[in-house]
Formats: structure tokens, sequence, C-alpha cells
């Protein structure tokens, strides 16, 4: 029986084109906060852009790669298709008013899974879908956003990763990463994880379409919770043997990380709770200036310099 046993969603990491419009959509249309302002640490002329809630909390971050002049994707099986926020049930209308009102073009609400969505699409035609979720406690953020704090985003609530084969998918959800099935809806099997709820929840749908395009407006990778780096190893350890090809355990700098493929293609990644974005600046000024971890501070000055300026709502 396996030990792994993910808490639910750590992150969302997505790929866009304009860092700009990307901050403008997601601090000012959605409401989310601007945790952190890096950079790719495997590619340092690109930012790494993080949103989330007050403090970033694991569970409610959706983060970006813009990498300016990037092709726009395409979606299709092998990737994962949508990324679901949590909203107040109540709030439903309010948002789809908000979105309709920005001249957004939106679907819905409908009801999918036994739950009320409304789907629409950011500036690069990433996939979002808010979810009426009774009982979530989060806070959410309503900063600099005209966003009530009784209608605030409340964090990631699902992903649905669209697969041509699923069985074998659903084999690795509920055999070694210790998921469990939670209701089906048509051609979507749902999986809970921690007892499931708001941001642990992942959805499998089957897809006969050819093979997505991961580029502009598609998700690079999902990331799953876990408690600490010891944790990790151990889990690392037992996704090995299973016979899976794992990458060492990788300094983010706000979390560490070990990544893998699920048979579907889906870039996977499982992401400690620790140490978490006020490591490197205070809480409330999170977002505000761009920092990066110690091994790229000596290079700082050709790396602002690659980097286009980025107005930060304060």
């Amino acid at each position: 029986m396996t030990d792994i046993a993910p808490h639910g969603l750590h992150h969302v990491t997505a790929i866009a084109s304009d860092p700009q419009a990307n901050v403008d959509f997601y601090t000012r249309a959605l409401g989310l906060r601007l945790v952190k302002q890096t950079v790719n640490f495997d590619a340092p002329d690109t930012y790494h852009l993080y949103y989330g809630d007050a403090s970033g909390s694991p569970s409610t971050i959706l983060t970006f790669f813009p990498w300016r002049g990037v092709p726009a994707g395409r979606q299709g099986s092998g990737l994962t298709t949508a990324t679901a926020f949590s909203v107040p049930p109540e709030s439903l209308g309010w948002w789809q008013n908000r979105i309709a009102g920005m001249g957004v073009e939106h679907e819905g609400p409908r009801t999918r899974d036994g739950e009320e969505v409304l789907t629409f699409r950011d500036p690069d035609g990433l996939v979002i879908d808010l979810v009426a979720a009774p009982g979530d406690t989060r806070s959410g953020w309503d900063g600099v956003a005209d966003v009530p704090a009784e209608h605030a985003v409340r964090g990631l609530h699902a992903v649905t990763l669209s697969e041509r084969l699923p069985d074998p998918t659903v084999e690795l959800l509920t055999g070694l990463l210790g998921m469990t099935a939670a209701g089906e809806d048509g051609d979507r099997a749902r999986f809970a994880m921690a007892g499931g709820g708001a941001g642990a929840v992942l959805d499998v749908a089957a897809d006969g379409r050819a093979k997505g395009l991961q580029a502009g407006g598609t998700v690079h990778h999902v990331a799953f919770r876990v408690a600490d780096r010891a944790t990790q190893a151990l889990w690392r350890s037992e996704l090995v043997e299973a016979g899976l090809h794992v990458t060492e355990i990788l300094d983010r700098q706000y979390f560490t990380s070990i990544y893998f493929h699920e048979p579907g293609g889906v870039l996977f990644e499982i992401a400690t709770d620790e140490p978490g974005f006020a490591v490197d600046e205070p809480l409330l000024e999170l977002g505000r200036s761009l920092k990066l971890p110690p091994w790229l501070e000596p290079t700082r000055e050709q790396i602002a310099a690659s980097l286009p300026p980025l107005r930060v709502p304060s």
C-alpha cells in the first residue's frame, strides 16, 4: 500500500505571453494577489509570477511563465485543460456580471459534477472555471481590485486532465498517489485528496482529440502538496521504486519540488508547504519587487536588464 497521500493541490503553473497583461488580468479582473515576482530559475530571462491569497497559501496559487512571443497552444489530450477556482455559492452571479462587464466571453453557469460552474478564458486563452463551492472557509484576497471580500476568490478548487486513454492515469492516481474515486459525470471522473473538497479535487476527462500543444494559454504543470521535505524524500523513493522517472529534489526557494510525468503526459510536481513566500520579503510587501534566489543574485543586473518593466498594483 502506498504511503503517498497529497494534502491537495499546491499550485498550477501555466504559460502566458505578455507579463503586464497577465498581471493586470489576474490582479485587477480576478482580484488575486501577486505574491511573488521572480524569474524562471531554469531560464532567468523570463519572469515567474505567482498569484494567490494574502500570503500565497498552498492550494491558492496560480503561477505563470510569461514567455514573450510564445505561440498559442492548442487544447487536446495529454494536457491539463481547465483550472478551477472556488468562490462562494452566492457569488457566482456577481462574477458572471463582472466577467460580462469586462467584455470577457463566458459559458454558463452550468451544472457539472453536481456544482455550478462559470467558464471563461484569460487573455492568452487559458481556461478558467469559477465553481460555486459551499463550505470553503478560505478567506481569499480583496486587495487592489474592487472585489468585495464576500465575493473574493477563495483559492484553487480543481484541475481537469484530458486523457485519450484515462485508465492508466486513473490507476496512477488511485494506486500510487493515494487518491480516492469521488464520482462520475458523463465522460468525467473525479478524484479526491485528503477527503476532497475545494482545493483537493482532480478531474479526469476522456478526450478523443489529438494530443494538445503546450504553449501560450495552456497549463505547464500541476503541483500537489506535501507537508515537508522529509516526507517528500520518502515519497520520491516510493515513486522511483515504482518505476517512474522522478527528478532530484529541487530548491525552488519558496518550496522544494520533485517532478514526473503521469502516463498521459501531464507533468506532475510534488511541492512542500514550507517555507512559503515570506522567506525573502515581508508579508505586506509580497510581489512588489523582483526577488531572486541566492544563486542568481550575482547576476541580478543582467537578469533585470533582460526583463520588460512590470507595473505592479500597489
